[in-house]
């Protein structure tokens, strides 16, 4: 875990900082599909993802789901932090996208740097900005995207963050994910075919291009 640590954050943060977080961080493995972060759920820890990926999703009034964006290597995630500080409740659900690990910082330690390391400082900074660039990109596809470029983005940002060009979901799980039906996305996915953009298979799609 110490290795993972330093592979993913030694170019970000200096080494005293590292080792504090060794000394104080509980590392969590995670599995696919796996709820890291419920709504409503108070959040006493600040997640750094060391390996995998993991899904940021917004519940809709209508009870459906909205992806905001995904998590990577060396990320973490704004909102936890505005809960973790705030002392508030989420309002995301944290979905595993693939397996991996976190390292969970308490929320004292998150104060205490913030005033003690400049490069946790910026981080955080940086991080905010990061997340906020992608939700306004979120909101952006749904006011004035079509839906068949919402569907292609994701299918890019999902062969992304699994670094595989096959994408394993069901059109009900993509339709799911879009907040659309199943018919819809199966539609625009045979159109996409039609234009050499992917292949469907049985179980999987194909991105092409």
């Amino acid at each position: 875990m110490e290795q993972q640590l330093k592979e993913s954050y030694g170019n970000t943060f200096e080494s005293g900082l590292i080792e504090e977080i060794i000394h104080v961080a509980s590392f969590v493995d995670f599995k696919e599909d796996d709820h890291l972060i419920e709504i409503g759920q108070y959040i006493r820890q600040m997640p750094l993802l060391l390996n995998g990926a993991i899904k940021i999703i917004r519940e809709d009034r209508k009870e459906g789901e909205i992806l905001l964006y995904f998590l990577e290597k060396g990320d973490t995630c704004a909102m936890t932090l505005a809960c973790c500080l705030g002392e508030t409740k989420s309002e995301i659900r944290a979905v595993a996208e693939t397996k991996g690990t976190v390292a969970m910082i308490p929320i004292g330690k998150m104060e205490e740097w913030l005033g003690k390391y400049k490069s946790w400082r910026n981080f955080v900074f940086s991080s905010y900005n990061k997340r906020l660039s992608e939700m306004l990109s979120a909101i952006d596809n749904l006011a004035f995207m079509k839906m068949d470029e919402r569907l292609l983005g994701y299918l890019k940002e999902k062969a992304k963050v699994n670094n595989s060009k096959i994408i394993a979901n069901t059109h009900q799980e993509i339709a799911y994910e879009l907040n659309t039906s199943r018919v819809v996305i199966s539609r625009l996915l045979k159109a996409l075919e039609n234009d050499g953009i992917i292949k469907l298979n049985r179980n999987t799609i194909v991105l092409l291009k």
